[in-house]
């Protein structure tokens, strides 16, 4: 299935049915008052959050959504049909801006959650309720209100504990493939992660948490170069990530300098991404013949307090104590919620 994060889409509620201009007509009795019925309300749309969705594809192919008019009134003092309301099933972790403003109008973040998008024009009044003293034999009833209409955007932030980040084959792809039951593609040429892979680790004790592995960045990215930023919303709910720098042979970048150029592309993103908690992986250590590389990386995390771990996802060495701490992390940030909240 494809990935899609984002969509922009018209929504439209239904129009409210007229109400109706009737009087009564039943032999024996000569002068029947008015009975016209109201119209029924048009149908609300409404968005509903469903963790059996993963994507906003099919907004790619419809991208407008008008919900059912309300019924006319009728005679007898009969009521119109209220229209049905349009229900539509959004992923878990979707964003809803209103077009015209960028203002977020709805974040949909639990299962079943739902948010009424546009209401329904009201049903108008039938000609019953229009009679006085004065002005027995109303011949006029309201039209129905026209439904709220409005241009919406969709944007879907992947609902994840810990984001992947770094250069083009830094080693995510295999790291959440050797922690969890994800399987992304992985090759050794740039850009193999196309669109984010979500994977869920079980380790010890600790209950699970879920792992998001982002399409690599490359210096230049705020401007669009490579994937550009297109992803880094799948990280800005994530509570902590893994920032992975390659240290192998193979690797070209001087490891602190490529630390430094994804940290930049961070803020130029986002001040509260740069700031978010993080720690320092270097990976492919499998691959480390000369650990000058190594050592660099190491010693200016430690000079600037920044939490280091060395791993290789092929042998799996140094990957449990990274899971313990990730354990750890997201434990203590779990209580400081929780604390916030009483």
């Amino acid at each position: 299935m494809k990935f899609v994060d984002y969509a922009e889409i018209f929504v439209q509620a239904g129009r409210g049915g007229r109400g109706c201009v009737s009087f009564r007509r039943e032999k024996y009795v000569p002068r029947g008052g008015p009975d016209g019925g109201d119209g029924g309300r048009g149908g609300h749309i409404i968005f509903r959050a469903s963790k059996d969705l993963n994507t906003l594809l099919d907004f790619r192919y419809r991208r407008e959504y008008i919900a059912i008019k309300g019924q006319h009134g009728m005679g007898q003092r009969m009521h119109g049909k209220d229209g049905d309301d349009l229900v539509i099933p959004l992923p878990l972790g979707t964003v809803i801006r209103d077009k015209e403003t960028s203002m977020v109008i709805a974040d949909l973040t639990i299962d079943e959650q739902e948010f009424l998008a546009v209401r329904g024009g009201r049903g108008g009044q039938g000609n019953q309720h229009f009679a006085t003293a004065t002005r027995q034999v109303p011949r006029f009833a309201q039209p129905g209100e026209e439904g709220e209409e409005k241009y919406l955007i969709l944007e879907l932030k992947l609902l994840a504990d810990v984001g992947l980040v770094g250069l083009p084959n830094a080693g995510k792809s295999t790291l959440i493939s050797a922690i969890s039951s994800a399987r992304p593609k992985i090759a050794d040429y740039p850009f193999t992660t196309l669109v984010p892979n979500l994977g869920v680790v079980k380790f010890g004790n600790y209950r699970s948490f879920v792992v998001a592995d982002i399409p690599g960045l490359i210096e230049g990215a705020h401007k669009g170069a490579g994937l550009g930023f297109q992803f880094l919303r799948h990280i800005e709910r994530t509570r902590i990530f893994l920032h992975l720098i390659d240290v192998s042979d193979m690797a070209e970048a001087d490891p602190v300098e490529q630390y430094l150029k994804i940290r930049h592309e961070l803020h130029l993103y986002s001040d509260a991404l740069s700031l978010k908690k993080h720690a320092v992986v270097a990976s492919k250590i499998d691959a480390v013949s000369d650990t000058l590389r190594l050592d660099v990386l190491k010693k200016y995390c430690k000079t600037n307090h920044i939490d280091f771990f060395a791993i290789s996802s092929i042998t799996g060495k140094g990957t449990r104590e990274m899971l313990k701490y990730l354990g750890d992390a997201l434990i203590k940030e779990q209580e400081r919620v929780e604390t916030d909240r009483r």
